[in-house]
């Protein structure tokens, strides 16, 4: 799943889950309302202080919605069969990171 999707659905559950609309969130964040709606639809991308202005209204940390998104994003990345898992990856006896490109 793309970071800014999961990132979409981790605010929108969030918002929900404490009651507030786009309008109401968007408010008590000093956000515009269609950016909230372009944030939720994965249209665009958090800086590190919209994702500080968010949490106060949520009831989050900025910490808490980082991993949700990351537990959305990993669960999606699980491995295959032909693929060798992040842990296993190794060259010339090192560990290799891979990182997904977003660029296609």
């Amino acid at each position: 799943m793309d970071v800014a999707v999961a990132f979409g659905k981790v605010i929108r559950e969030l918002r929900i889950g404490v009651g507030l609309t786009q309008e109401q969130l968007g408010f008590e964040a000093d956000l515009r309302r269609t950016f909230v709606s372009l944030l939720e639809l994965g249209q665009q991308q958090p800086s590190l202080m919209t994702i500080f202005k968010l949490a106060l209204p949520l009831c989050a940390t900025p910490s808490e919605i980082i991993n949700r998104v990351e537990a959305l994003v990993s669960t999606d990345e699980a491995p295959t069969q032909n693929k060798p898992s992040r842990a296993s990856a190794k060259k010339n006896g090192k560990q290799i990171h891979r990182v997904k490109s977003t660029r296609k």
